[in-house]
């Protein structure tokens, strides 16, 4: 077989897994999630919002796939002799599977919600049943289906590694399959990143369980690194106690056995700091295989249930990213341009929503941000107001004292740290940005007022915040496959300048304060339902200027 019939067909079987591909898309959006959505929505036998948490994003997936990239390939493979290639596609295309990324995340979620739904609702699990019986389901179940966007990407990277394998290294397909390979496995990584959180987070959860909540442990800085039953000697005669040791990356917990039947199976007796804690193997004659840890809390002595002992050293760097060198000489030194608290309705560093009564909102002295109480019940002295103690931020405290009062918070904080930096950045270098006020078709809610960014790096998805200065998004839309059009007089709104956005089930409406304003939204949306990407022309905007560091 020649190299050029070897490159065919890895092309053609890309083009035929793509549209068996699309046919369980087909499946899982317009027949799976539309009767589902059909029946919450006509007889309320189970909540809309059931139905949307389970699918995700997963319109937007279909909408993409059986839009732009399958009709793409097919007409390559049809001019195959004229134009051999299949890497300026992809190339073109790959920046778009990001979008995966949030199925990835909620695939857990999703399948605990069929799980619970098929439980607890006759008509959910007599929908899913009928489908899952039609042959084209293939005897197969509903979970069995929706782990197919989650093994897609992977796929793909295999399917192109083979492809460049076989193509010469002078082909004229060959560097753009290069650049497009580099693009998937990015993709890639990025869905593989959302599992291993969501896996990291699902032991947590877990741990969190067994120890009926008694542990604040559920934190995205603390990471489980094993768990299990282990002996402990008594320091009176020696004898054997069944104990259970869970190690994190900051602290051990020593739990013993509750005595009941339901609920929380261990409680904390001791925690030991992993910082200045060593591990000393002993030798005893009369009992075996045992070794002592040694913390600043407590001391244990212990015995390994298996003859062989593997000493594992782990070791963490905590890096700080508070704002870049420049910013962080001057901290301190000069007074902060203060963030307006209207501009903000998350705390800058827990991410926790204020409320009047108990999280209320302060500002960080040092750097203007604006965080809750807890966050900001450090003091540290400040040469721009006479070298006097004030209230500063987590992260300005340890920049300006040059102690971390919280490892473990430090990390966590200066993770959120770059999250506000981004959230900052997506309003600064945005297609349009602007207050909007909108509405969800069916959500049950009225108009409520929101602050909207289309980004540069990522023109194909809109984000909604509650405020310009947010440190995280409310909700992310994918923008593919949308059709944006005035309002039908049978829609009844309320509010000028309106416009909608609908895409197969769902159907967003929004009020712009201005004709203008009103226009430039409808004419950016347009192009970005119909994908044109790199065709996308800036337009020129008026947008609130946000600090991104103080």
């Amino acid at each position: 077989m020649s190299v050029q019939q070897r490159v065919f067909n890895i092309a053609n079987e890309l083009l035929h897994t793509e549209i068996a591909y699309v046919s369980k898309l087909h499946l899982l959006d317009q027949v799976f999630c539309a009767r589902l959505l059909e029946e919450a929505r006509s007889r309320s036998s189970f909540p809309c919002d059931v139905v949307l948490g389970i699918f995700s994003n997963i319109c937007s997936i279909y909408c993409f796939h059986q839009q732009f990239l399958l009709p793409a390939l097919q007409k390559r493979m049809e001019e195959w002799d004229l134009n051999p290639r299949i890497g300026d596609i992809l190339q073109k295309l790959a920046p778009f599977l990001k979008m995966y990324g949030e199925y990835v995340k909620n695939f857990d979620r999703a399948m605990e919600l069929v799980n619970i739904w098929m439980e607890r609702s006759t008509q959910f699990k007599t929908i899913v049943q009928e489908i899952q019986r039609e042959e084209r389901c293939g005897n197969l179940t509903l979970q069995h289906h929706m782990l197919e966007p989650v093994q897609r990407i992977p796929r793909y990277e295999l399917l192109l590694k083979d492809y460049l394998h076989r193509l010469p290294e002078d082909a004229p397909d060959y560097r753009d399959a290069q650049k497009s390979l580099e693009l998937i496995a990015t993709a890639a990584e990025h869905s593989n990143a959302a599992i291993r959180k969501m896996e990291r987070m699902r032991k947590l959860l877990k741990v969190y369980e067994l120890l009926g909540g008694e542990e604040d442990i559920v934190n995205p800085t603390n990471e489980l690194i094993k768990e299990g039953h282990i002996l402990k000697l008594s320091n009176k005669n020696g004898t054997t106690q069944d104990r259970y040791l869970i190690l994190f990356n900051d602290r051990l917990l020593y739990c013993v056995p509750k005595l009941r039947l339901i609920g929380q199976k261990y409680s904390v007796r001791a925690r030991i700091d992993v910082d200045g804690m060593e591990l000393k193997e002993t030798s005893s004659v009369a009992v075996a295989r045992t070794f002592l840890v040694s913390g600043k809390q407590r001391s244990l002595e212990l015995q390994a249930r298996y003859k062989h002992l593997q000493r594992q050293k782990h070791t963490q760097s905590c890096r700080r990213t508070h704002c870049n060198q420049n910013l962080c000489a001057e901290l301190g030194k000069r007074a902060p341009t203060p963030i307006r608290e209207k501009e903000v309705t998350l705390c800058m560093k827990c991410q926790e929503p204020f409320n009047s009564i108990t999280k209320r909102r302060h500002h960080c002295k040092a750097c203007g941000h604006v965080v809750c109480g807890k966050c900001s019940e450090f003091r540290a002295r400040l040469s721009y107001d006479n070298n006097r103690a004030n209230r500063v931020c987590i992260d300005c405290y340890a920049t300006l004292v040059g102690v971390s009062p919280s490892p473990a918070g430090l990390t966590s904080s200066s993770h959120r740290r770059r999250s506000i930096l981004e959230a900052s950045l997506a309003a600064e270098n945005s297609v349009i940005c602007s207050f909007l006020h909108h509405m969800e078709k069916g959500g049950g809610r009225g108009w409520q007022k929101a602050w909207f960014v289309i980004p540069e790096n990522e023109p194909l998805v809109l984000y909604i915040y509650g405020a310009p200065q947010d440190v995280k998004a409310q909700r992310s839309v994918p923008l593919i496959g949308f059709e944006v059009s005035l309002p039908e007089s049978c829609d009844r709104l309320e509010r000028r300048h309106a416009f909608k956005i609908s895409q197969s089930h769902l159907t967003l409406y929004f009020s712009a304060d201005g004709e203008e304003l009103q226009r430039r939204w409808m004419d950016i949306l347009s192009r970005a339902g119909r994908g044109e990407e790199l065709q996308f022309h800036r337009p020129i905007v008026e947008k609130k200027k946000t600090n991104c560091c103080s």
